[in-house]
């Protein structure tokens, strides 16, 4: 054999095994943890003071402005009973107001902290207090990725995200609506979306919440997998719940709010704000109309069942004012989503914001910029359920394959920079530097040997090579590396098992739902 081909293939297995233990040490094999306990504080950006303003205000507008409740009278009837102010708009719609203090008041029930549980007792994860659990994309109708891309999503692309992200050591949830499956009727695929977080992964998952209907089959099918005694004390599923903003509350959310709260199971309340279009333009004024459309949101689950897991909430968007459109990952909603950390501190409650936002189009810098962004923000601000952790492309219109992948990477980082730093005898590395002495070295030192392999977190996806190894391998960017990541991940999956008589239930429950309805598709 030619030298030259000898030291060639010699030069591949050493890239090779290489590439075998940067997987294995970033994790890529196994999961690491089912949720992260942060070792480092929030970051606290406001005075006392300036906190009790916003708070006025959300009081104000629950006061005065109220709520507008439309399409459910037993909603109504609940907050009336616990002593709102109700006025009839019309036929179906009332105006709710709530005195001074009367909607946090409702609020002292809700649990501070509670436990989620997966069908796989390692992967229950704790919401609230220190807590922080990510969550990969939701509600995407368009799916993408560098072969085929944009295009609208598929049940077997919903299958393939519920994979990559059981995949993933860095993600600690299942998410939801993931992406739309758009090949499965509008009234059915709830069925299949909520089979397949609990057929593909054994984490944690939120159900549907589009209808009232839906709504309880998701929690149905939770019986059905965990048991309806288990289901009643415990929380196995949540919902996640959109206020129609500004200050309108329809009976579709509230209805599937009420499905949840009365089964046990959890909600997530969360206003989506875009500054100058359904929220004022200035960050102050969002944030204090996204506390009062997720407080008032909040207690309704709190009136059906007094401590109900729930969650309190908010997205924040700003806009470009040249265009209009929706801008995501820029630095005002970041500082919102800072704020709102203090907020839901001071109430008590777990709290959902931010995520890897992005519009981009593209896996690309941009992307990754203002995912950071925003995602920093999320992690900084003290988010116990991040949401979004993973594939938000195309302000959250796109699914990216490639971007699920950069983001569950980048999640690896954030795990090593929540755990903070150790101050031990050991980790202040006196001995590293008396062994040898001024001058030396410490590569062959006893501290470096012993902590070579976990000192640092190691990107699965970065490539750290000097520029001829990477010129030499092919100079590939970083969504490509991306891309075979994923295709090699969906290529060695292998399901987490399921009970066989579990799993025929769902089928049958499935069947018989589908069989009692005609398809819609719209």
């Amino acid at each position: 054999m030619p030298d030259g081909a000898k030291t060639s293939q010699d030069s591949k297995r050493q890239r090779g095994g290489r590439t075998q233990r940067r997987e294995a040490r970033s994790g890529e094999q196994a999961v690491h943890r089912p949720y992260i306990v942060r070792g480092i504080p929030t970051y606290d950006i406001l005075s006392d003071e300036a906190l009790t303003r916003i708070e006025h205000t959300a009081d104000r507008i629950l006061a005065e402005i109220g709520i507008e409740l439309r399409d459910d009278a037993e909603a109504m009837r609940l907050y009336k009973a616990a002593g709102a102010e109700v006025s009839d708009v019309s036929a179906d719609v009332w105006r709710i107001k709530f005195p001074p203090g009367m909607v946090r008041e409702i609020l002292k029930t809700a649990p501070a902290e509670f436990t989620q549980y997966a069908r796989n007792p390692a992967n229950n994860v704790q919401i609230g207090g220190n807590n922080v659990v990510f969550a990969p994309s939701y509600g995407s109708p368009f799916v993408m990725d560098l072969d085929r891309g944009r295009r609208y999503g598929t049940i077997e692309d919903f299958e393939n995200f519920v994979k990559l992200s059981q995949a993933s050591p860095w993600l600690h949830h299942s998410g939801g609506t993931v992406c739309e499956p758009t090949d499965v009727p509008v009234n059915k695929r709830h069925l299949d979306m909520v089979y397949a977080h609990i057929r593909y992964s054994d984490r944690a998952f939120l159900g549907s919440i589009t209808a009232a209907d839906r709504a309880a089959d998701s929690v149905e099918m939770a019986r059905i997998l965990f048991g309806a005694d288990f289901v009643d004390q415990n929380c196995v599923v949540m919902g996640n719940f959109n206020t129609t903003s500004p200050l309108v509350l329809d009976g579709v959310t509230t209805s599937g709010i009420r499905a949840y709260a009365a089964a046990n199971q959890g909600s997530i309340h969360l206003p989506f704000l875009l500054g100058g279009a359904v929220a004022p333009l200035t960050t102050a004024g969002m944030v204090a109309q996204g506390l009062a459309e997720s407080m008032s949101s909040c207690a309704l689950a709190q009136l059906v069942r007094p401590g109900a897991p729930t969650i309190l909430a908010s997205f924040f968007s700003s806009m470009s004012l040249r265009s209009g459109s929706p801008t995501f990952g820029t630095p005002e909603p970041a500082i919102g989503s800072l704020a709102m950390g203090q907020l839901a501190r001071r109430l008590n409650m777990p709290l959902r914001c931010a995520g890897n936002f992005s519009t981009s189009k593209l896996p690309d810098g941009q992307a990754m910029q203002q995912s950071m962004m925003s995602m920093m923000s999320a992690v900084q601000g003290g988010a116990n359920y991040v949401l979004h952790s993973a594939g938000f492309l195309d302000g959250l219109l796109s699914m990216s394959y490639e971007k699920h992948v950069m983001d569950t990477d980048m999640c690896g980082a954030l795990h090593a920079y929540l755990d903070g730093m150790k101050t031990d005898d050991d980790s202040l590395g006196f001995d590293a530097l008396a062994e040898l002495g001024p001058g030396q070295h410490l590569f062959s030192t006893q501290h470096t040997l012993r902590h070579y392999e976990t000192a640092y977190w190691d990107s699965g996806l970065d490539d750290n090579q000097p520029w001829e190894s990477w010129d030499e391998q092919g100079g590939l960017d970083s969504a490509k590396r991306a891309n075979a990541r994923w295709k090699k991940t969906l290529a060695e999956f292998q399901a987490p098992p399921l009970d066989q008589g579990i799993d025929e239930a769902l089928k049958d429950f499935m069947a018989r739902r589908k069989d009692a309805v005609q398809d819609m598709w719209y």
